[in-house]
């Protein structure tokens, strides 16, 4: 069965909500105070059946100026539009309101309705016309035109036969999409708890989905959709365009209401910054600074930086889900206009820290294709994760990466920034080696530092296409073997028994036994075969990192005592290893007594 959702708009009195129950026999004011002012004054919802067999479901918005936030609640999350204009008033004040609402927010499916057609029967051809005329820049300068009497019944079967020509045009809705579904009312259900309903655009709600409620300023909260309802049925499953009711556990229908969005869980970027490109109205550089931000159903006040007249920096004062090409309506809070409508270019932008930041941010928002560049987020950064490229509408699942970047394990990385990165760590390795032919490497810790973010994800692939090793948390050059000679048989049994024993420094006389003298003992240390200190202590070079990591597990601080017992070995050799670790910043002297770890 294909459904689809509509939207009235148009000025006050000018029968939308009288259009709507003749065509489907239901009350669409929820309100008594509607029904007996006769005056819609928020979302009234009813259905019906066209002739070929579409459903349809109506959401029949305000006219009165004074409840516009309504009005744009209803019309921020529905793709056609049916615009009311009486015969016996016609083109009125919120008709352009109206008319600016639907230019911003890019709704380019609909039709002109001109009601009251028996009131003033000379009048409805002068009616379509102007209304043409208003629409001409707009995406209903080719809505098809109808009149109406909904009192008397005349017009109404042209009516459905034309709305079912402009439904069968319309864009198919993407049922496996992202789930996000605007919330547009919340109530509670005597024996079935918190109820939110709203058009569901795209994704599908399935009974017992895990979801996630989000926006409003409030903490997201996560929750299970216990029944579904559409047009007063009950549905295992609901697929767009739909009108649902979503009976939820885990929210109270208190901590619920318009505004927030129902979304799938890890699927969405929570925005409040995005940089935006104008779609039409007013120029973004003129602008007031202060204004109100409408998006589906929320209303969110924020604050525009205008780079120049087509391009700006909205931050929004609480978080929203939005992605790419996300349509914003912009309004004046102070004059209560409708400022224009722009679309999202990038709901995650970089920060402008430094000068100049604005100029080179407002050139590539310049350059920028409508549906966001992939190419240059990912250039901008370095490397980002493709889930969250996917969280923010530029790349679809499964998809390539573009030319000039590669996907090292979940990321795409710009190859540039690659071997860049590749190269400064190469070159920061070989640099410390020439400062220290026994340093053990530079430490995977210094190494993130210096290479920075996102590079810190990749450093054993930039170790080893750097042409460099990793050895007990040290990235250095590689080592290569060098044969000693005839001191080369006592070497390798030195540094077998090292190895077993790395703090068992061996005696003078051991030494001797091995045939390891001053002379053999200075070409292995130039060798990079043995560690030298104070006191005729030979260790493994490895001995100054392996001793921290034992050091670190102990309670801090701690004292020489501790510290021999840890690493196994005697005074001989502890007392000249802590010192040579204070004299390289890798251990901190406290008092006499006490040392700690420098982290």
């Amino acid at each position: 069965m294909t459904t689809h959702v509509v939207a009235t708009a148009g000025h006050v009195d000018h029968g939308k909500s009288t259009l709507v129950r003749a065509l489907t026999g239901m009350e669409p004011d929820r309100w008594e105070e509607e029904r007996r002012r006769g005056l819609t004054i928020d979302l009234g919802f009813a259905w019906t059946t066209l002739p070929s067999g579409r459903e349809v479901a109506f959401v029949d918005v305000p006219g009165h100026g004074k409840y516009i936030r309504n009005a744009l609640a209803g019309l921020g999350t529905v793709p056609v539009v049916c615009f009311v204009v009486a015969a016996d008033e016609g083109w009125s004040a919120q008709s352009s309101d109206h008319r600016d609402a639907i230019a911003a927010l890019g709704i380019s499916h609909g039709m002109i309705v001109v009601t009251k057609a028996d009131r003033a029967p000379d009048l409805v051809a002068a009616t379509i016309e102007r209304a043409r005329s208003e629409f001409a820049h707009t995406g209903l300068r080719d809505a098809p035109a109808v009149a109406v009497s909904a009192m008397e019944g005349t017009g109404l079967d042209r009516f459905r036969q034309v709305l079912d020509d402009v439904l069968a045009k319309a864009p198919a809705p993407d049922a496996n999409g992202r789930l996000r579904m605007w919330i547009d009312r919340s109530f509670s259900v005597s024996g079935a708890g918190t109820v939110v309903t709203g058009t569901l655009v795209a994704g599908t709600l399935t009974k017992g989905d895990r979801l996630v409620v989000a926006g409003e300023g409030r903490e997201p909260r996560e929750v299970v959709v216990r029944a579904l309802e559409s047009r007063d049925a009950s549905a295992d499953a609901l697929h767009p365009m739909n009108r649902a009711a979503v009976n939820l556990r885990g929210v109270s229908a208190g901590d619920v209401r318009r505004g927030q969005a129902l979304i799938a869980p890890d699927a969405w970027l929570m925005s409040t910054v995005v940089d935006v490109r104008r779609i039409g109205g007013a120029a973004l550089d003129e602008v007031p600074a202060q204004l109100t931000v409408h998006v589906g159903t929320a209303t969110v006040p924020a604050q525009l930086r205008g780079f120049d007249a087509g391009h700006a920096r909205i931050t929004l004062d609480w978080p929203l889900p939005l992605i790419v090409g996300d349509r914003l309506l912009l309004r004046d809070p102070a004059r209560h206009l409708v400022l224009g409508g722009v679309g999202v270019l990038d709901p995650d932008p970089p920060q402008l820290l430094r000068r100049g930041d604005s100029a080179r941010r407002k050139a590539v928002l310049a350059a920028m294709p409508p549906g966001g560049d992939v190419l240059a987020k990912v250039a901008g950064q370095g490397a980002v994760k493709v889930d969250d490229l996917r969280r923010i509408g530029l790349v679809d699942s499964d998809v390539a990466p573009p030319s000039g970047v590669r996907e090292l394990g979940g990321w795409w990385v710009h190859v540039p920034a690659y071997d860049a990165w590749r190269q400064r760590l190469r070159t920061l390795v070989e640099e410390d080696a020439r400062r220290d032919q026994l340093t053990p490497g530079v430490s995977q810790g210094a190494v993130r530092d210096a290479l920075g973010a996102p590079a810190a994800h990749f450093v054993d692939r930039l170790v080893a296409d750097a042409g460099l090793e990793q050895h007990s948390g040290y990235v250095r050059l590689p080592r290569v073997h060098t044969d000693l000679g005839r001191a080369e048989a006592g070497v390798a049994a030195l540094e077998a028994r090292l190895l077993a024993n790395p703090f068992l420094a061996p005696l003078a006389g051991d030494l001797t036994a091995l045939g390891l003298g001053v002379r053999e003992l200075a070409a292995a240390e130039r060798a990079r075969r043995v560690f030298r200190l104070q006191g005729g202590v030979v260790l493994l070079p490895t001995a100054p990192e392996l001793a921290v990591e034992a050091l670190a597990r102990l309670p801090q601080p701690f004292t020489t005592s501790q510290a021999r017992q840890a690493l196994g070995t005697s005074r001989r050799v502890a007392i000249p290893l802590l010192e040579y670790l204070d004299g390289r910043g890798m251990t901190r002297r406290i008092d006499d007594e006490h040392r700690e770890v420098v982290r």
